[in-house]
């Protein structure tokens, strides 16, 4: 299975991400080098490496590896960067990012998400990532400003207090708005002093969603 899995590894990196765009040298050998199987349930490790969302609970999973690798290039994440991932899952894509990064932050919500979460950050002896249990839209307000905020649950809505967590001085934030129950938008907003900057990053189709879109009443 090991052998299976590496070969899949190396194919999902040849087929999936060099065809579209992700040409970044450190970005690939990261995805090659890193066995997502380690961080995922049992029952789904055969599964781990397709062009496909992978389903964690009704509602979250990891997104297709194409995505995450998106992400993290459009993120442009230097040394230097003190990083916010909200919604860590299982450490999978929060553990890729930590390896890009000087200071990873990640907040969970789920319990046994969070279990499967610091267990495998734990075992994989990566010292530079702290994990907060914490509604994963107030942020982590403790440890801000950040130089990066990456969201890579979908949203349909940014609160203010997230922004407010952003570093003054070109802090990033790297998000999916959801659209509707399959659609949703990839943005990257950046700050300087009060103003920020909004560019359309690419589009992701999903069932996903880490908040629920609020109700609209008419009278």
């Amino acid at each position: 299975m090991t052998e299976t899995l590496e070969i899949a590894r190396k194919n999902m990196v040849t087929n999936q991400l060099r065809p579209n765009r992700i040409k970044e040298a450190k970005i690939l050998n990261l995805f090659e080098s890193v066995p997502k199987e380690n961080f995922l349930y049992h029952n789904l490790e055969k599964n781990c490496y397709l062009d496909k969302d992978l389903d964690l609970t009704s509602k979250r999973g990891y997104l297709k590896n194409l995505h995450l690798a998106q992400l993290i290039k459009y993120s442009e994440i230097v040394k230097e960067d003190k990083v916010l991932h909200i919604g860590g899952l299982t450490g999978y894509f929060s553990f890729l990012i930590s390896s890009l990064c000087k200071e990873l932050n990640v907040i969970e919500v789920d319990e046994d998400l969070l279990r499967k979460l610091q267990n495998n950050i734990t075992n994989s002896g990566r010292t530079n990532i702290n994990i907060y249990k914490n509604n994963l839209l107030e942020g982590c307000e403790i440890k801000s400003p950040f130089n990066l905020i990456i969201i890579d649950g979908p949203i349909f809505k940014l609160p203010e207090n997230i922004k407010k967590q952003m570093s003054s001085n070109g802090g990033r934030l790297v998000y999916i708005k959801k659209v509707n129950d399959n659609l949703s938008k990839a943005y990257r907003i950046i700050k300087n002093d009060l103003s920020f900057s909004t560019v359309y990053l690419f589009d992701v189709m999903t069932k996903y969603q880490i908040q629920e879109k609020e109700k609209v009443f008419n009278f």
